[in-house]
């Protein structure tokens, strides 16, 4: 039996977790754009067996995804009714640009309803200037 989270046990901090890794990010994109279960063997990434499992058993234990055994087949699918009236439409992958990892995870947008309806506020990093 492959064990889910519940709704309720579904936070913020786990699921940005799981979408910090560029890898995990492209899978549930690729859920997302499928809009269906998909095969865990159908996805094409230049990792082993061992690590897919890994990503999908963080993404599953975020809330991220649901997983199902048919026969010797596990099937993968976005948990969107669940995550939907979590965070509203706030989790939604860009379009997908097949470019680098780093740019996928820029393109990520996860966006609480509290905030969705507000301006966009711009946030800049600056580094200390050096004292002499």
């Amino acid at each position: 039996m492959i064990s889910h989270p519940e709704r309720s046990e579904i936070h913020l901090e786990g699921v940005l977790h799981a979408l910090s890794d560029p890898l995990r990010l492209r899978i549930v994109r690729e859920l997302a754009e499928a809009g269906a279960e998909r095969r865990c063997g159908s996805f094409e990434h230049a990792v082993t067996k061992s690590t897919m499992t890994h990503h999908f058993k963080v993404l599953r234990e975020a809330g991220l995804i649901r997983q199902r055994q048919e026969a010797t087949l596990r099937l993968t699918s976005l948990r969107r009714e669940d995550l939907d009236p979590v965070y509203g439409a706030g989790i939604r992958p860009a379009a997908s640009t097949r470019s680098s990892p780093r740019r996928s995870m820029r393109s990520a947008r996860i966006v609480p309803p509290s905030v969705a309806a507000r301006p966009q506020l711009s946030w800049t990093l600056s580094t200390p200037s050096r004292v002499q």
